[in-house]
């Protein structure tokens, strides 16, 4: 892994001058604890030895600034007009984020003037003709009951100018983007075209993923309720897998370059014999590969239930030509109807018949209501990012760490990405779990 050397300042749009309305919540000789001091940090301590090193050599002692309320606002909220869009694949909880953002700005803020931008940043191309929707606590109420989000969303690359001009023509002051790292790379941007045109506009970013790989973000809204939902097909896997002779359950779930959700899901349900993940190479010959282990528990248990992530053994695709999609991703091949073909050829050779179930819920858990941890997640989340942008704070995502909220400058994450340590407490516990051997080629 590269060394990473970033900086940890947050940048202003200027000076908050403005007493914030949470004052008139305080009791006249009430300590202002709710406050969070400008001086407040909380100690990166990241454990990645890369950069630690890096940071050693630098004689550093890294630290992110605290999200809270601050007792002086930049915007005045009478004259303050909001905007929100959700961008990329959807996830459990963005109508909890949208309704957390949309309340806490109207009853705490007293902002009045809240645009929902639809179909994420095709919503500010006119060519799309995609109107903006006005979002009150009427407009928002139990949207929170409800899976995907209430503004839509869109994959893709616009134009940034193109968007900048329409919050521009919109007088818009602070902007929400809620997305996964292709958002926040284009938040980036759309924040560096009006530092360049020398706008006062604030861009705050909410990290969107249910693989939570986004890196400097220990969890992401949604990875919960996925987990939860994937512990369900488990639980199906295993039991159709215990229902046949020679019973095989082949569960694919989401996790294009980091095995979290498939990971943490094994240790959930522990009915997987095995996991296969991105950041671990999968062989499947010889007598130490996949095949042939997966061949012996079969002849000892009679069954067995394998979890793989959609990113793992890409490896096996390498001849194929790169595809990407319109948000520029590469297009991964299909690795769980890839190893459903291999491991019925494998067992059709050698005339050992097997029941084989393959179960893809992708789409029922991108698309379902967040549970209630993620919902109160989303809560703090929304919350945090409108006390960030009402104090002119810019060009930062929303992040929870070492058991905090902070402000994560964009430039420190956008383009990067947090995979599973192999050696990592997390990857080691599942191999305890599962009993599954390394599977190296002879």
């Amino acid at each position: 892994m590269k060394n990473y050397d970033f900086s940890t300042v947050i940048p202003r749009l200027g000076e908050p001058k403005i007493t914030s309305p949470l004052k008139r919540h305080i009791l006249p000789g009430e300590p202002e604890k709710r406050f969070v001091s400008d001086d407040a940090r909380i100690i990166v301590d990241v454990q990645l030895d890369s950069l630690q090193n890096n940071l050693k050599k630098k004689n550093k002692t890294v630290s992110f600034d605290q999200a809270g309320p601050r007792e002086k606002i930049y915007f005045d909220s009478s004259k303050l007009k909001c905007a929100i869009a959700t961008c990329g694949g959807l996830c459990p909880g963005l109508n909890d984020i949208i309704r957390s953002i949309v309340l806490e700005l109207y009853h705490i803020y007293s902002v009045r003037a809240i645009y929902g931008i639809r179909h994420g940043l095709q919503g500010f191309i006119p060519d799309f003709e995609h109107d903006a929707v006005d979002l009150n606590p009427d407009s928002v109420s139990g949207i929170q009951n409800t899976g995907g989000s209430i503004l839509g969303s869109s994959r893709g690359t616009q134009n940034i100018p193109m968007v900048v001009d329409c919050l521009e023509r919109m007088n818009i002051g602070i902007l929400f983007m809620v997305g996964g790292d292709g958002t926040l790379k284009a938040s980036k941007l759309i924040a560096e075209e009006i530092e360049t045109r020398g706008l006062k506009i604030s861009i705050i970013g909410i990290p969107k993923t249910i693989d939570n790989d986004i890196f400097l973000v220990s969890k992401s809204f949604g990875f919960d309720t996925a987990v939860d939902v994937a512990t369900l097909a488990i639980k199906g896997a295993h039991n159709e897998a215990v229902a046949y002779p020679n019973g095989i359950g082949l569960i694919k779930l989401m996790g294009r370059h980091s095995g979290f959700l498939a990971a943490t899901a094994a240790l959930a349900q522990q009915d997987a014999n095995f996991v296969l993940i991105p950041e671990v190479d999968i062989f499947l010959y010889g007598k130490t590969g996949f095949l042939q282990a997966l061949e012996t528990r079969i002849a000892h248990r009679k069954h067995a239930v394998i979890i793989v992530a959609e990113g793992a053994g890409q490896n096996f695709f390498d001849d194929h030509e790169h595809q990407y999609d319109p948000s520029g991703n590469i297009k991964l091949q299909d690795i769980g109807l890839f190893l459903k073909d291999k491991i019925s050829q494998w067992f059709k050779a050698k005339d050992i018949p097997i029941s084989l179930k393959y179960i893809d819920p992708s789409y029922i858990i991108r698309s379902l209501p967040a549970n209630a941890n993620d919902s109160v997640f989303c809560g703090f989340l929304g919350r945090e990012a409108v006390h960030a942008g009402m104090t002119g704070k810019t060009k930062l995502l929303i992040s929870y760490w070492n058991n905090h909220y902070v402000h994560v400058p964009m430039d420190a994450s956008a383009g990067k990405r947090k995979n599973m340590a192999p050696q990592g407490r997390l990857w080691q516990s599942v191999l305890e779990a599962t009993g599954q051997d390394a599977f190296f080629t002879d």
